[in-house]
């Protein structure tokens, strides 16, 4: 036998070992985690189907969209509340969110007034409490909200790969739920479950919109009604969605780069007073003390700082 067939044959056996090794270790240790990555998505997909089994949507379609008409020209502060809960992802209702603003208000206002022996500084403080779940509320919609508009691009070219591929709109909505991380997976999975349960796309469509208030989805349902109706490529209008959506994000973030220097001033000007009082209070206690023992004055500067806020936040703020 030949030096050159020897050696090919000897580096085939030496290729054959290594990949039944890796087979043998793959069988025995890789097979759990399969296991359990295919429990957990049928978990989520069970959740999620459960979520719609739940829906208002399956009661009755044509007084929801009357409602909706109305809610959109008069909503009450109940539905906001619903709506920034619902766009937050957090598994939350307005009766929990109000019970725990009660009970932060209602303790934080009587420590404060213990400590400081006044009703008027225990209220002021009261107040300011009442409104953090609310904050923090909308800083979770805030931050899941630009998490799904990073997310939008890579999933709209996907789609439109799945949609080249011969598949159907279903298929390309269940594709993102697979293979991306929530939360852009678990509202397509979502929408892809009220279909599977019978609802037609367009309602199922314009309730993903409405969930989410996003503009960027509001286009893209748009996008999907116009095409429904009258043709055309899917696959390429899904592409310049993605494109659409990619220089509205480029574009944000040029503002927050131009805005940066307004929104350091802010900070740095609603930071100052306290600053300066601790300060104060430090260096010499006897002229802070004028401050403590005027609560009215405390109340009054919260109140300005506050106006103030919402006065920057409006001028380095803006939607386009």
């Amino acid at each position: 036998m030949s030096p050159t067939i020897l050696t090919l044959l000897t580096f085939l056996a030496v290729g054959l070992t290594v990949v039944g090794i890796y087979s043998i270790l793959s069988d025995l240790f890789l097979r759990d985690r399969s296991r359990v990555s295919r429990r957990v998505d049928d978990e989520f997909r069970k959740t999620q189907r459960e979520r719609v089994r739940k829906s208002p949507l399956f009661k009755n379609l044509g007084q929801l969209a009357a409602d909706a008409m109305v809610d959109e020209l008069r909503p009450t502060i109940r539905q906001r509340l619903e709506g920034m809960i619902e766009q937050s992802g957090m598994d939350l209702t307005v009766s929990k969110l109000l019970v725990v603003t009660t009970a932060l208000t209602l303790i934080v206002g009587a420590t404060a007034g213990l400590l400081s022996q006044s009703i008027l500084l225990g209220v002021g403080v009261a107040a300011l409490a009442a409104t953090l779940p609310i904050v923090y509320v909308h800083f979770k919609r805030k931050g899941r909200q630009e998490k799904l508009r990073r997310q939008l691009p890579d999933a709209f070219d996907l789609m439109s790969r799945v949609i080249r591929a011969g598949q159907t709109m279903s298929q390309a909505l269940l594709a993102v739920s697979d293979e991306f991380p929530p939360p852009v997976a678990a509202e397509f999975s979502y929408c892809y479950e009220q279909q599977n349960l019978g609802l037609a796309p367009e309602i199922t469509m314009r309730d993903l919109a409405r969930r989410n208030g996003m503009l960027e989805l509001k286009i893209f349902v748009l996008a999907m009604l116009v095409q429904q109706q009258t043709g055309g490529n899917l696959a390429e209008l899904l592409d310049k969605l993605s494109t659409v959506v990619r220089e509205r994000f480029r574009i944000r973030g040029a503002i927050k780069a131009l805005t940066a220097e307004g929104r350091m001033q802010a900070i740095v000007l609603l930071i100052l007073p306290l600053a300066l009082f601790l300060m104060m209070l430090f260096m010499n206690p006897s002229y802070a003390q004028v401050l403590v023992d005027n609560p009215k004055l405390i109340i009054g500067t919260i109140v300005c700082e506050g106006f103030g806020a919402l006065w920057i936040r409006k001028i380095v703020n803006f939607d386009f």
